[in-house]
């Protein structure tokens, strides 16, 4: 979840205030909506491990500290996907509210 972060961190912070930019080869960079769609896979793919700690650890197959550690990742990485939804919606909400 962090990488996909992280990535979108890189691009924006890869251009500055009124400098003009020329535009990226696809190779080089990956577009925001790769970005966007590695960041949620991977917090799905830290939910599933979570929930799948959770039932290993309700059957003993699991220590604790393990099934602590993945569903603290699992919580991490809804907290985060639900900031980034409240920040599309918030930017959905002010686009609509645009007069034309």
């Amino acid at each position: 979840m962090i990488e996909g972060v992280s990535a979108l961190g890189m691009l924006s912070s890869g251009s500055s205030v009124g400098a003009p930019t020329a535009p990226a080869a696809p190779a080089d960079v990956a577009s925001f909506e790769q970005a966007l769609g590695q960041a949620i896979g991977s917090a799905v793919d830290t939910l599933k491990a979570g929930e799948a700690f959770a039932i290993q650890g309700v059957q003993g197959a699991a220590t604790p500290m393990k099934v602590v550690e993945s569903v603290m990742d699992a919580q991490r990485s809804l907290q985060s996907v639900l900031a980034i939804r409240e920040k599309i919606v918030s930017a959905y909400q002010e686009i609509a509210r645009m007069a034309i």
